[in-house]
């Protein structure tokens, strides 16, 4: 059993790679204060293959001999197998030079482990829920009217699944003053997000952010929509416009692709960081 899991998560992951490294490349190309940002974070590769190993219940990431570290210098480690084996396939996708730009999983690990701004679960979830005064799908916009029909047509549907799946009240608004969102819709999304572990709420902070939607997260976070489908509905009046007026290709396109790439990454985190199914052996992912 352990063999079929290894190779679907390793299918998941290098999917995910391939995307993100590609479309990240371009990004840099295109962007040059983004180019000088990566040169920062760039070295040379020092190592051949990244294994992963138990110990005491959690899963470490080793360099050959060396065990990972943080920025910080704490040890590297996760509490799931495959978030492990996630983390080692992408420092096996590094070639000549390490480019930890493209290592989104490895930075939110990095960012759970030394918790640089010492956030409780109680802080990160009342910021994620924060977003709720400012969440993009409760915006409206009613001119021109072919815009807010194409929002409501677009933007309805998760809201609909919210209040069904999770028993909520929350409307629309279309003026300047933020929607009302009644103190029991609150206290359900916390608990909601209380549910999650310590772990998980990183990544989920960081999709949240990401889209500037709570709504959108949680219809991801639930298999509602997919990745690609929360990107498109949180760049839905962009889209509108570029419709209308046209597109800068490579701008746009970076921009979506970019997105997806960070969603994708939050996703397998929180799931992972979810995730109770380990293989009790010690595995690697060699390039």
């Amino acid at each position: 059993m352990a063999a079929p899991m290894m190779t679907a998560i390793r299918a998941v992951v290098c999917r995910y790679l391939n995307n993100n490294i590609s479309k990240q490349s371009i990004v840099l190309c295109k962007h040059q204060q983004r180019r000088c940002m990566q040169s920062l974070s760039e070295m040379k590769k020092f190592y051949k293959h990244a294994t992963i190993a138990t110990a005491d219940g959690w899963y470490e990431v080793n360099l050959d001999k060396r065990k990972l570290r943080t920025p910080t210098g704490n040890l590297f480690r996760v509490p799931s197998e495959p978030l492990a084996l996630a983390v080692a396939t992408e420092w096996n996708a590094q070639d000549k030079v390490i480019k930890r730009s493209t290592m989104h999983l490895n930075s939110l690990c990095n960012t759970a482990l030394d918790n640089p701004m010492h956030r409780t679960r109680e802080d990160l979830t009342e910021s994620i829920i924060h977003f709720l005064e400012t969440d993009t799908i409760c915006y409206r916009m009613n001119d021109p009217p072919e815009l807010a029909t194409f929002l409501e047509k677009e933007w309805d549907p998760v809201l609909d699944w919210a209040r069904e799946r999770y028993g909520i009240s929350i409307e629309p608004t279309s003026s300047i003053m933020p929607p009302e969102v009644p103190t029991e819709t609150i206290e359900i999304i916390r608990r909601h997000l209380m549910s999650y572990s310590d772990w998980a709420l990183f990544g989920y902070y960081y999709a949240v952010d990401s889209v500037k939607s709570l709504l959108i997260t949680m219809a991801l976070m639930d298999r509602f929509i997919t990745v690609e489908r929360a990107v498109d509905l949180a760049r839905l009046e962009q889209q509108y416009q570029t419709q209308r007026w046209g597109s800068v290709e490579w701008y746009h396109d970076i921009d979506m692709l970019e997105l997806r790439t960070r969603m994708a990454a939050a996703t397998l985190f929180v799931h992972w960081c979810c995730e109770n199914t380990t293989i009790k052996q010690k595995a690697s992912f060699a390039r």
